[in-house]
Formats: C-alpha cells, structure tokens, sequence
C-alpha cells in the first residue's frame, strides 16, 4: 500500500514526465521545422513554415520551464546532481532557444538581414535540439554521485553515446517538422516534406536501432530489466508498435488521397512517446540513475504540501492555453481556405 507522501512523490514525478513528454512533441517539430528551414526554397516557402508555427513556438518553451521548476521545488537532490553533470550542453540548448526566439521575431521585422535570421533561425534550432539529446544520452548513460553529490567531470557528456543521441534527436526533431509541414502547409512545400519524411525517419528507426543495443550493453541494471522475466513483459510489444508506427508513417506518406494528412504526424509523435515511455520504464524509479531514488531526492513533506495545490492549479491552466492557441490557429486556417484544415 502506497502512503500519502509516497504518493505525492510519484504525482510531482509522473508532473515532471508529463512537462518533459509534452515539450517534447510541442516544441520537437517547432525546433525541428527550424533545422529543416534552410532546405526551404525562398522567402514564400520560409513565410509558409513560419506561418504555420506562428500561435504555438512562444508557448512551447513554457513546459520545459515547467518541468525544470518542479524538478528544482520538488527534487532538489536530483537537480543538484544532474545540473552540474550538463551544464555546458543546457547552457548551450538556452543559447539556442534565445537566438532562434530573437531571429523570429527580427526576420519578419527586419528586412534587410532577413537572410541573416534565417541562419540564425535555422542554427539555434540545431544547437538547441543537439544539446537537448546530448541531455538526454548523459541522463541515461548514468550521472556519478558520490555522498548526495555529482562526481562526475564537466566533460562528461562528451560521451559517444551521448553525442550519438544529440544526433539522434535531430533527427527525429526533423522528421517531426517534416511530418507537420505535410499537415500544416500545401503545394511545393508540403511535397518537397513529404520526400524528406522518409529519409528522416530511416534514420530515426537506425537511431532506436542502435541505442536499443548500445543502452543495455552500457547499463548493467536496464539490461535486467529489459532481459529478465517478468520485467521483460513490459518491453515485449515496443518492436511491434515501433513497427506498426513506422509502416503508418510511410503508408500515409504514400498514399496518394493523403494530402495533409495529420496521420504522418501523430503516428510520428507515437514513436516519440512510446522511445520515452520505453525510457521512463527503463530507469524508474531512478532520478538520476544509476544509484538515486525519486524517493531519495524528494523534497520534505512539507514543502511537496505546500507546493502541490498551486501545482495542480497550474498544469490544467497551461493545458488549456496549449489547447486554446491550437484552436485559434485552426479557425485562421478554416477562415482563410474555407475548409477545414484538419480534415
């Protein structure tokens, strides 16, 4: 039977998991729509991606944030230990998100550099998206804590395994731009995203591919899990519906009665979430792993009480503005074409 503090413990974690997943789908084809914009050919093309991120890249952000204070108020042993093991590749993901905000803004602003915002555009998506998988690889690949303290070097993160899932992640943040641009837009663009999708998205399945195999090689305690009945239960149908996402992307790309289909989008976003459930099943309850509970680095009870009402206040009020801005941006669209756009 699970306590009350135990309990408040997994709902502050399960509000971490859920700030981390919902940035990811919202803010990966945001970001991954800036790295494929300098593929785009001209300013008509580049207004066309702009445009069609245009309600939701300032509210995106917000959920990383989110995520990041709850983590710091409710976990602050993990903080103090996971910070200092990534804080060149965070520093370098906010860097990016800056320059990428400020090229936003100043490209439709400023006309004369406008060529200049775009590289800027384009760059910090790139450096922001390849710091985040190096985060993450860093995370998974087990943080050093000796005493309640990081004991790990600065460097660190340099590891193959988490440049590879830097990599990796740009990737599959760019077949998630590819896949909304063949939702989102019409014409020669949405044609030329649904060409690249499918060279995106062979190199998304080699990525899973290869960090199923390098992860377990490198961790000695996911290997048990994932190798070892009846933990191995969990993991059993992940090829399967790893499969059955790819073949519905690549189906719905090809079929000819599929233009602006949102399927490529969502069966894109179900392969993000089932690689981060399958992650989260992987380490729990490690925060950080190898050696440290979520329970371990709670807060005390009376802080988690003091902070759990504003926080479940908070989370249904930024949903609904998530909600509200995609409702606006369809009415735009339904207005301006005089149909509905999500089909």
């Amino acid at each position: 039977m699970i306590d009350v503090e135990s309990a408040i413990t997994l709902f502050m974690a399960a509000t971490v998991a859920l700030a981390v997943g919902v940035y990811v789908v919202l803010d990966g084809f945001d970001l991954g729509l800036g790295m494929l914009f300098i593929a785009a050919s001209g300013d008509s093309e580049r207004d066309q991606m702009m445009n069609s991120i245009e309600p939701f890249w300032d509210g995106n952000e917000t959920w990383l944030v989110l995520g990041g204070a709850v983590l710091l108020a409710m976990f602050p042993l993990a903080f103090s230990i996971i910070l200092p093991a990534v804080y060149l590749p965070v520093i370098a993901m906010l860097l990016g998100l800056i320059f990428r905000g400020v090229a936003f803004e100043f490209r439709f602003k400023h006309q004369p550099r406008k060529r200049l915002w775009d590289l800027a555009f384009a760059g910090g998506s790139l450096v922001a998206t390849f710091a985040q998988g190096v985060v993450l690889g860093t995370f998974l690949q087990g943080i050093p804590v000796n005493q309640g303290r990081y004991a790990g070097s600065g460097w660190d993160w340099t590891s193959p395994f988490s440049l590879m899932t830097g990599a990796a992640l740009v990737v599959g943040y760019s077949l998630l731009g590819a896949a909304w641009l063949f939702w989102r837009t019409r014409g020669e663009l949405q044609r030329k995203a649904g060409t690249w999708a499918p060279k995106l998205l062979a190199g998304l399945v080699l990525a899973i591919v290869m960090v199923s195999i390098w992860t377990p090689i490198m961790s000695e305690s996911i290997a048990r899990r994932w190798f070892t009945f009846p933990d191995a239960l969990a993991f059993a149908p992940v090829p399967l519906l790893t499969a059955l996402l790819v073949w519905g992307v690549l189906r719905t790309l090809s079929s000819s009665s599929t233009g602006g289909s949102p399927w490529p989008f969502v069966c894109t976003i179900g392969l993000f979430l089932l690689c981060y459930a399958g992650m989260a099943i992987s380490i729990f309850p490690m925060l950080p792993p190898p050696s440290v509970t979520l329970f371990d680095a709670a807060a005390t009870p009376a802080s988690q009480h003091f902070l759990l009402p504003g926080l479940v206040l908070l989370v249904p009020i930024i949903l609904w503005r998530t909600w509200l801005n995609y409702r606006i941006f369809s009415l735009r669209s339904e207005s301006a074409t005089g149909h509905d756009i999500d089909g």
